[in-house]
């Protein structure tokens, strides 16, 4: 489950998140357009992505359709708790560690519109187009 996703009783049973449908357009493009978009405006240094990249939070974003808003979402990964005790993060400072979950966010919004575009264009000619109508077909 999304750690934002709330269960509701109208959708109880019915959620698909349609995570596979959104990881083959992070992979035919939206991530690196959403990211090299990112890249240019980050406040992030080498060694800060360094350290993104360690910790394996770059993979760590969940991108996902939320039924009960009829939306696309994303849960974006933060530092771990147990930063000052790990090898890769023993620079950090607290403020860092802020400036980084920050920017992080802004990763995730970045690839997020990205991928609405690419539902938008996909919407006619797809499977994509996960609007109501599409779960109430599915109910019947």
């Amino acid at each position: 489950m999304p750690r934002a996703f709330e269960l509701q009783d109208e959708t109880l049973g019915s959620e698909d998140f349609y995570r596979e449908d959104l990881e083959d357009l992070l992979q035919e493009g939206a991530w690196k357009e959403g990211f090299n978009e990112w890249a240019e405006y980050t406040t992030l240094d080498e060694e800060q992505v360094r350290i993104v990249s360690d910790l394996g939070l770059f993979q760590a974003f969940d991108f996902y359709w939320d039924p009960t808003e009829d939306r696309l979402r994303i849960d974006s990964p933060t530092i771990p708790d147990d930063w000052r005790e790990r090898d890769a993060t023993e620079s950090l400072s607290s403020s860092t560690v802020s400036l980084i979950d920050g920017e992080l966010d802004d990763l995730g919004r970045a690839v997020q519109e990205v991928l609405e575009d690419y539902l938008e264009r996909d919407d006619e000619a797809s499977d994509y187009g996960w609007s109501e109508e599409t779960y109430d077909e599915r109910e019947e």
